[in-house]
């Protein structure tokens, strides 16, 4: 059975969002949330919603270019359970395990076929994004990612089903996230490299 029934969710693709969320707060899962993502669930009357900033307890700064990168979310994400370190480490610092990360990027691609110049670029880059699915990932063994909508039913099926997402699904979920993220920051090294050395090379 799922002991961590908390959810960090922070998506640009809000497909299905509305009615995965509600389905895992009638599971009993508390769920942290971010910005746009975030109004949308209260709108929609999901009663265990909470602002990053309140679970962390640290406001964003820098206009928005730091939400998620704190001790209180990536410890909670990377925090191996069965290890009695780590259970010590996050009792010492106040910090909740989180059990699952849903989270989807801006498509940065859509930035460069826009024509967007260098800095209108790199405004867009995501960073909290990419940590928090790569975290999860790494520790797949204790927390679910999900960056694909696709995935809600599935997920939400095993769990109604079993009490907990099962270890074969885990591992197909982990290689999904690394694979956007790979995808992501090949489709900025690309823009960058063309926006950068094509730049020096006909000065």
């Amino acid at each position: 059975m799922m002991t961590m029934k908390r959810a960090l969710i922070s998506v640009y693709d809000k497909t299905d969002i509305v009615s995965f969320a509600r389905e895992l707060d009638k599971l009993g899962f508390e769920i942290i949330s971010t910005g746009g993502t975030l109004e949308i669930l209260k709108e929609a009357g999901i009663r265990s919603v909470k602002h990053v900033s309140a679970f962390t307890e640290f406001p964003e700064i820098l206009e928005g270019r730091v939400k998620t990168m704190h001790p209180k979310l990536m410890g909670g994400i990377l925090a191996l359970r069965n290890k009695r370190e780590h259970a010590e480490d996050l009792e010492r610092h106040g910090i909740e395990p989180i059990g699952m990360v849903v989270c989807n990027l801006y498509p940065f691609e859509k930035v460069t076929k826009q024509g967007a110049d260098l800095q209108t670029a790199l405004e867009n880059i995501d960073v909290g994004g990419p940590n928090m699915i790569r975290a999860a990932a790494k520790n797949f063994e204790n927390v679910i990612v999900v960056v694909n909508p696709r995935r809600y039913g599935q997920i939400l099926s095993e769990i109604k089903k079993n009490g907990e997402v099962s270890a074969e699904t885990r591992e197909a979920l982990a290689v999904e996230a690394f694979k956007e993220t790979a995808r992501y920051d090949t489709i900025i090294c690309r823009f960058l490299e063309k926006a950068l050395f094509s730049k020096s090379s006909h000065s």
